[in-house]
């Protein structure tokens, strides 16, 4: 089948990417220049791990091309994935600018049917907003050309993207009852015909069930974490191993192990995000998420816990220490710094007066992209932070060490390795990634999340 992709981001190119993969002739398209210069030049923009290898291996062989010519886009594909950014406004709610104009594109050029697919991260009603917004361009051009809008949410990890896409949980797919809308689910068959006959479930459903749906996930997954995380915290009051609780608990099958993690708070492109359109929505009518309201506030709070924990050891003034950090990243495997828990915890040291050395395996170009904007107000303070090439470089003469994500190259980390070359044996875990008991046999003083009961003096 012949797609277009609008959009390629960590979602549309992913999307793309995998099916040509599956054997679509496929189109992307982005107003960005610099990103579609980069992807025509044989480059990635993003960091995914894999994707590199299905794009390169996909434009070789013919299926898959990359362009800025919208007329083109539209022109190429019967079906059109909008896969464009969805920013949080300042409200909190979700900035569809973005996905409207891309729908008034796909009305201003398209000569044929087509199936427009909601794959961005989308509130309930967007799928309205986008038929509103081609029809509209339709009836400037007088035009009584059909089209039918379906939502496809993605519900792909970053780190992780292309090997969720190709073999994923579920695929969720929304759309209408009338003729167009059954039409557009016949196409969406064809799109999807090897997953379906390689077993993988497909949910059919109305468009705002399938909408809703996405957020819904993610708004579980969030709580699921902001609850551990308040555990934790009261689990380091009174004296119990949260990683303990984590394995009783996750023994259960009505509850299971997944996203139960303690840790410093979550980020990224998703979970900040969806949790807040979710709370935004449910304002608008009038209704109140208690939970999700709380999930967000948990969060937020979590963020400054790393700090806290320096702060109770070192006192408000950190003037003469350095703190070498390891982790930029929201999480491993990517480079986003969208959200991530690294830039309160930065913010917080360099405003204290402390020196930073940090290191991420992927993240320090965006890491520095990023801070630029963060301490726009004080930049002299981005002269206390500098960036290690290595992990144990950033350890050199240190004070202590803090950990904010969980790259596996930290969690073989050699601990005597670490304890000779601090100048202080400290280390503030983060992400709770070794065996408190076996730091603590090596004389090394250990402050994680929830598991002071077995790092206690």
């Amino acid at each position: 089948m012949k797609i277009t992709i609008i959009g390629t981001g960590y979602v549309g190119l992913v999307t793309g990417a995998c099916l040509a993969e599956v054997g679509h002739d496929v189109f992307c398209l982005d107003v960005d220049q610099r990103k579609i210069d980069i992807l025509v030049g044989g480059g990635i923009p993003i960091h995914e791990p894999g994707l590199d290898e299905v794009v390169a291996r996909n434009v070789a062989a013919g299926r898959l091309r990359f362009s800025t010519d919208v007329a083109a886009s539209v022109a190429h594909g019967e079906v059109q994935f909008i896969a464009v950014g969805t920013p949080p406004d300042e409200d909190g709610s979700a900035d569809l600018q973005y996905v409207v104009a891309a729908a008034r594109n796909i009305g201003k050029y398209m000569t044929s049917f087509k199936v427009v697919v909601d794959k961005s991260t989308v509130p309930v009603g967007t799928a309205d907003r986008v038929s509103a917004a081609i029809a509209e361009e339709l009836n400037v051009r007088q035009s009584d050309l059909d089209f039918a809008v379906t939502s496809n949410p993605e519900f792909l990890k970053e780190g992780a993207a292309v090997a969720d896409f190709m073999k994923p949980d579920r695929l969720v797919i929304g759309h209408g009852n009338d003729a167009s809308g059954l039409r557009a689910q016949q196409v969406m068959r064809e799109v999807y015909a090897s997953f379906e006959t390689s077993g993988h479930k497909i949910y059919w459903m109305d468009v705002r069930s399938a909408e809703f749906t996405k957020y819904a996930a993610n708004a579980m997954l969030a709580t699921r974490i902001s609850f551990m995380n308040e555990l934790a915290n009261l689990a380091d009051k009174v004296g119990v191993d949260i990683e303990a609780v984590r394995q009783g608990i996750g023994s259960d099958p009505r509850i299971g192990p997944g996203f139960l993690m303690a840790g410093c708070g979550y980020g990224g492109s998703c979970f900040p995000k969806d949790v807040q359109a979710l709370v935004r929505t449910s304002q608008e009518y009038g209704h109140e998420l208690r939970i999700l309201q709380a999930v967000e506030d948990v969060n937020e709070n979590q963020k400054h816990v790393l700090g806290a924990k320096i702060f109770a050891k070192y006192g408000k003034n950190l003037q003469g220490l350095k703190f070498a950090l390891w982790g930029l990243a929201f999480k491993p495997d990517t480079d986003d710094m969208r959200a991530a828990s690294s830039r309160v915890l930065i913010q917080e040291l360099l405003r204290a007066g402390a020196n930073i050395v940090a290191f991420d395996p992927v993240a320090i170009d965006e890491a520095q992209r990023v801070l630029a904007l963060d301490f726009a107000d004080a930049p002299e303070l981005l002269k206390q932070i500098t960036f290690a090439a290595d992990q144990n470089v950033a350890l050199l003469a240190a004070d202590a060490l803090v950990i904010v994500t969980e790259w596996k190259t930290f969690r073989t980390a050699d601990l005597h390795h670490v304890k000779t070359n601090l100048k202080q044996a400290v280390i503030f875990d983060g992400r709770n990634l070794f065996d408190p008991c076996a730091v603590k046999s090596l004389e090394i003083e250990y402050h994680a999340i929830g598991r002071a009961v077995l790092t206690q003096s």
